[in-house]
């Protein structure tokens, strides 16, 4: 049997960036206000959302699909690559050397993208996204459904 091949976005999906921004100090919240994913070190600060890596966790351990985390790192932040490889490390280690950086998203090849946003190529994904939060979005309970985990 092959292998469904399934992306799963960090910021907003297994990741929850907002808990970043409210560590921020008045002066950062002030002087980066609106470009939040500048701040130095920003990415490692932030908490993880424990269903989406439950559900990662689920999956990767399924023989049905092949995970990986696929993440967009801001350029105009030089700590966020290292951050974003360090925070998987800490808070998804059966995720070791399955993370891809891109600006790029729609480059790479597979059956599924869970995203909460449609940018960085997200929109253009040649499988199928799946977006995830908002009110039009999907929920870690949907997804179970879509994936057939129990």
């Amino acid at each position: 049997m092959d292998k469904k091949i399934v992306y799963f976005d960090m910021d907003g999906v297994l990741v929850n960036f907002q808990s970043g921004i409210d560590q921020l100090n008045h002066v950062d919240l002030e002087l980066y206000k609106g470009n939040y994913d500048k701040v130095p070190n920003i990415f490692s600060t932030m908490k993880p959302n424990l269903d989406m890596i439950s559900l990662w966790e689920q999956m990767v351990d399924d023989e049905r699909y092949d995970c990986y985390i696929l993440s967009t790192s801001p350029w105009y932040n030089a700590t966020a690559a290292s951050d974003k490889v360090e925070w998987v490390k800490k808070h998804i280690p059966s995720a070791f050397k399955r993370v891809i950086l891109s600006h790029n998203k729609n480059l790479n090849y597979g059956h599924y993208l869970i995203d909460d946003r449609d940018r960085n190529g997200a929109g253009e994904f040649m499988g199928t996204l799946l977006k995830f939060g908002g009110d039009d979005g999907h929920t870690v309970k949907s997804l179970m459904e879509v994936f057939d985990i129990n």
